[in-house]
């Protein structure tokens, strides 16, 4: 491998591993919060897709305000996936996860029926041209999503550690019965946390539109890489969600590089289980009493 493939792929790596963090940290904190796992998380970020797509390729608006747009609409979408199905089926995770996957599909077929089912919709680049760094290409597009992923993370850690909000969160995520005894509204917990947590991976979506298929089915493989990050990590670790996707974008874009995808997939599995066998809690997860 030549210096030039070798900082590409190191590049690709890191933007891989900033959009795998942006996806899993919603979803790691909504798990923690909640205790439930969001089938449909792979949905949100799909929608965020679309919402550019709608905003920005065919409403002509700036860039920008498009991604901005994506994040308070896919937030409330998780707002209503907490009110309308983890809220009823609080206590019992096999009905949640069946609830949210019953809404993947529901959300695919819906997207399919508005845009068209196998189409793939075209989102410009807004932000043409390539750094030239000793010899290897990086699209400004891609070197965009490092700089905005290190500040949604920098903005969430502030928020759960600097503000009141954010602390109550923290402390449901760490004993739910202890924070309802000092007077924290559980309720109003676990509806922020599933808000963060659609406007993270609607984020993600919205900064991949460009790079990204944008098809109704384009959440499968991203669903399947949070969870991998979020278990790899600690079920409940935000940090550990961060550690976890840093890791698993080097280790799929680098097997991709001299290998496949599939084999990279197959490899980031196997990374997981050993890390499992190693630290069952997870990276960075609590050792439970």
């Amino acid at each position: 491998m030549d210096i030039a493939t070798l900082i590409q792929t190191i590049s690709n790596s890191i933007v891989a591993g900033s959009v795998y963090a942006i996806i899993a940290v919603g979803l790691a904190m909504a798990f923690g919060v909640m205790k439930m796992a969001n089938f449909a998380h792979g949905e949100f970020f799909m929608a965020g897709a679309y919402v550019v797509y709608v905003f920005y390729a065919l409403f002509g608006w700036p860039f920008p305000a498009a991604v901005l747009m994506a994040i308070p609409i896919v937030g409330a979408m998780g707002v209503a996936t907490e009110r309308l199905i983890f809220l009823p089926t609080r206590g019992n995770v096999l009905a949640g996860f069946m609830a949210t996957a019953g809404l993947a599909f529901i959300l695919q077929v819906l997207v399919g029926q508005t845009w068209g089912v196998g189409l793939m919709r075209s989102v410009p680049t807004p932000y043409m041209g390539a750094a030239d760094i000793l010899g290897a290409n990086i699209g400004w597009q891609r070197l965009l999503i490092i700089p905005t992923a290190f500040a949604m993370l920098g903005l969430l850690w502030f928020f759960l550690y600097h503000v009141k909000a954010g602390k109550a969160l923290r402390a449901c995520a760490q004993d739910p019965e202890t924070a309802r005894l000092q007077g924290i509204k559980i309720n109003r917990m676990t509806m922020l946390a599933m808000a963060i947590s659609g406007a993270s991976a609607g984020l993600a979506g919205a900064l991949m539109a460009p790079i990204h298929p944008v098809t109704p089915y384009m959440g499968h493989g991203v669903i399947l890489t949070a969870f991998i990050v979020v278990i790899l990590g600690g079920m409940e670790s935000i940090a550990g969600a961060v550690l976890a996707a840093v890791l698993l974008g080097f280790i799929h874009t680098f097997v991709t590089t001299v290998s496949d995808a599939i084999v990279a997939q197959m490899v980031g599995v196997a990374f997981m289980a050993i890390v499992l066998v190693v630290r069952p809690q997870g990276l960075l997860g609590r050792v439970k009493a």
